[in-house]
């Protein structure tokens, strides 16, 4: 489904307002330091880019609606995509220039589980934004077991709770089925590791067997179900419960078929999302075009998070449209402006259910891409142990900073961000500091991956295989 094409006008405008600029201040406007901060003319200008119906691809669709693309002399189509394999292939084979991507999709290419390619991100999307859904009979079990204050649930809800329910289907007979987007996704970790966090085995892979779903020894039986499709089929009773993106899960309570029980925020606070990936061919063969892509895509996410998000509900309206996300605008405010509803009318304050632009949130960290690598290793994806060494190779083989430097200080040097809105470039090594909020309080050090996947009760370590 293809944006509107406004840009013809723009364009026209933009490149009189470019030549007059140009005429007025000449040689001297040529020796600033601000245009030679700035990259070249880009050697692509008509794009396509993929996204999933998703509230996190919001800096895609505010970079188009805001002119943001366009001020970098770019004209984007955004397309919507069916699932997370068509987005990638398409990417691959070159229909899509880039596109709203899963983090792990870009590392699990290429160390090649699954399709085998070299997809780099030069910018992550976002923090947060998940949520694990239950169904209403299920959430009747849980609650039992989970300890209340003046009549509500306290949180964050660990799967200790959900343990005797899925105890109660074993004795019936029964598998106890949830839903997650993709294997490589940020929703299969963050379920896997909520549900080994509360003593549920999720089930290995094993594809050195040919055994790529994921359900070896599983207490609970993890399957793919597309975003959009995840209310409904918890609905029709094909699965249980799920992990997903908003405006999903909030589209469960609307429904009034499903609790939503925790939020990845409670999970893992301010954990990284989605990137933006693209070949490495493309970053190669079109540099100039890369950076003003990445320069469009970090000012809209300062849009979308400045002055206390007071930009969401314009968000909201614009990711309603069908285009986008084509939710109910409702629907989407309750998770995108600071609040998250679990049971109908238990709505709770969480200013960081959603984050764009604060905590370096663009900046591409080679810290998260180890922790999906670590993840990787942890459920059997990566079926060997690996050293350090090797965690630290990949996430720069992927993760690219240096793209995105050139594009912050673009950006500074415009005026158009300051300094203090990033990492200090010249001392940032890639690595945030070790990480402590977990719900399982096991500190995650991205220097010492093998410590870190040694330290957890459920999952393969050392040299174990499934």
């Amino acid at each position: 489904m293809s944006n509107t094409d406004k840009s013809g006008r723009r364009r026209a405008l933009m490149r009189l307002g470019a030549l007059s600029l140009s005429a007025m201040m000449g040689a001297v406007l040529l020796a600033s330091p601000a245009v030679q901060a700035q990259p070249g003319e880009p050697e692509k200008e008509a794009l396509r880019f993929g996204f999933i119906k998703l509230t996190d691809m919001a800096p895609l669709a505010i970079a188009y609606e805001k002119g943001y693309f366009e001020d970098e002399g770019l004209y984007v189509t955004l397309e919507a995509q069916a699932n997370w394999k068509v987005l990638l292939d398409g990417v691959i084979d070159g229909q899509l220039d880039g596109a709203h991507m899963l983090a792990g999709q870009p590392l699990a290419a290429t160390i090649g589980f699954g399709t085998k390619a070299e997809i780099v991100t030069p910018i992550s999307m976002d923090l947060n934004g998940n949520g694990i859904t239950v169904s209403n009979a299920v959430w009747q079990e849980m609650k039992k077991h989970v300890p209340m204050k003046d009549g509500k649930p306290v949180h964050p809800i660990r799967a200790d709770a959900l343990r005797p329910v899925v105890e109660s289907y074993r004795q019936a007979g029964k598998t106890f089925k949830m839903g997650m987007v993709f294997p490589v996704s940020t929703h299969n970790y963050e379920l896997r590791y909520w549900l080994a966090a509360g003593g549920l085995n999720p089930g290995y892979y094993a594809p050195a067997k040919g055994d790529i779903k994921g359900q070896l020894n599983a207490d609970v039986s993890l399957s793919v179900t597309p975003p959009p499709q995840m209310p409904s089929t918890m609905e029709a009773g094909t699965i249980d419960g799920y992990c997903v993106g908003e405006p999903w899960n909030q589209q469960a309570v609307f429904k009034g078929i499903g609790v939503p029980v925790i939020t990845d925020y409670e999970i893992w606070k301010n954990n990284p999302e989605k990137v933006f990936g693209m070949t490495r061919t493309f970053t190669e063969t079109y540099p100039n075009t890369t950076v003003r892509i990445v320069k469009a895509m970090i000012r809209a996410a300062k849009w979308l998070d400045e002055n206390n998000n007071r930009n969401r509900m314009e968000a909201v309206k614009i990711l309603a449209s069908p285009n986008y996300v084509g939710a109910d605008a409702e629907v989407i405010a309750n998770s995108m402006t600071g609040t998250f509803e679990y049971e109908r009318g238990d709505k709770r304050e969480v200013p960081d259910f959603n984050v764009f632009f604060r905590y370096y949130a663009t900046y591409p960290y080679y810290s998260d891409a180890i922790w999906y690598l670590t993840q990787m290793r942890r459920w059997g994806q990566i079926s060997e142990q690996k050293p350090d060494s090797w965690y630290a190779e990949m996430a720069r083989k992927v993760y690219r900073p240096d793209i995105y430097r050139k594009a912050a200080e673009a950006l500074i040097a415009e005026g158009l961000m300051q300094a203090d809105d990033f990492p200090d470039f010249d001392k940032e090594d890639g690595y945030r500091p070790p990480q402590t909020d977990f719900i399982d309080n096991i500190t995650f050090d991205a220097r010492q991956p093998n410590l870190y996947i040694d330290a957890f009760a459920i999952g393969l370590k050392g040299n174990a295989k499934p």
